[in-house]
């Protein structure tokens, strides 16, 4: 392990504040906003104004410490960054089941350093916090520091028989991606102990760090989605990609335990699980 840098340890530190607060204002405010839940990019994927004042408790408490930062957020309080950092903010990771009581949903905060070319996808991503505030926890990470659960280290798990391993994934709101995930598992299943759906990619990532999963796999996550869980993931020991070498993102999110990377990653790329059919 390097020695993280103590702009690092800052950053995770302020992530970390911001997603408890944020955390429990959500849990506070779930009642009152229910009735007023909306649509987003489908009948089914849904927006309440708890995700929306999350996302701006967020903003106005980096904004206040890092005014210089970018912002990319799920809710669109985006904004360009001067200091060649910038956060990525999902402030309910997971709506589906705040919406319906179900307690698996997360707020998820990374900083990453960027590409001026590409402003809106992490580079580098430097520090980290989910907090799930339905089960009171409370994931971080900075680079070169390890990954903490509650403050203490977790690690993925050592698992290296595919036909034991635990593995999670996720399904896009979009019908015709969900028809091709689905053929994906099922031909994934016999080959396997058994699969896990929670519905909170972050959460999921963070699952593999803590070694609760094996793996997890799942195709279109935004970068808000994925940014925190890779780098709290990775921090423990886990392999993160696309399937293919490079670095997770919309096209692909892999993470596993280095144990069964090999064997699950070729499984996945036979079964073509990173190509969704077009349309």
């Amino acid at each position: 392990m390097t020695t993280p840098e103590p702009l690092h340890l800052e950053l995770r530190d302020l992530a970390a504040g911001l997603a408890v607060e944020a955390g429990e204002d959500a849990l506070r405010r779930r009642d009152d906003v229910i009735a007023s839940a909306e649509t987003k990019s489908s009948a089914t994927d849904l927006v309440t104004e708890a995700d929306r004042a999350a996302e701006r408790l967020i903003i106005d408490g980096i904004t206040a410490a890092r005014p210089g930062d970018g912002i990319v957020g799920e809710e669109g309080g985006d904004r360009a960054s001067t200091t060649g950092l910038s956060w990525f903010i999902d402030p309910i990771d997971g709506t589906t089941n705040f919406v319906y009581g179900i307690p698996d949903w997360a707020v998820s905060i990374a900083v990453a350093e960027i590409d001026p070319a590409r402003p809106d996808q992490p580079g580098r991503v430097v520090a980290a916090a989910v907090s799930d505030p339905g089960k009171g926890l409370l994931y971080t990470a900075a680079e070169g520091a390890g990954a903490q659960l509650d403050g203490a280290t977790i690690r993925c798990s050592t698992t290296s028989d595919l036909g034991l391993s635990l593995v999670g994934t996720g399904f896009s709101y979009l019908a015709d991606r969900r028809r091709h995930q689905a053929g994906v598992i099922g031909e994934l299943l016999p080959s396997i102990r058994d699969i896990r759906r929670h519905g909170a990619a972050a959460l999921d990532l963070c699952s593999v760090a803590a070694g609760r999963l094996d793996a997890y796999f799942e195709l279109g996550l935004n970068s808000w989605d994925l940014a925190a869980g890779w780098l709290i993931a990775t921090e423990a020991g886990a392999v993160v990609d696309d399937l293919r070498g490079g670095s997770p993102s919309a096209t692909f999110t892999f993470a596993s335990t280095p144990g069964i990377a090999e064997t699950l990653g070729d499984e996945l790329r036979r079964l073509d699980a990173d190509r969704p059919p077009s349309g």
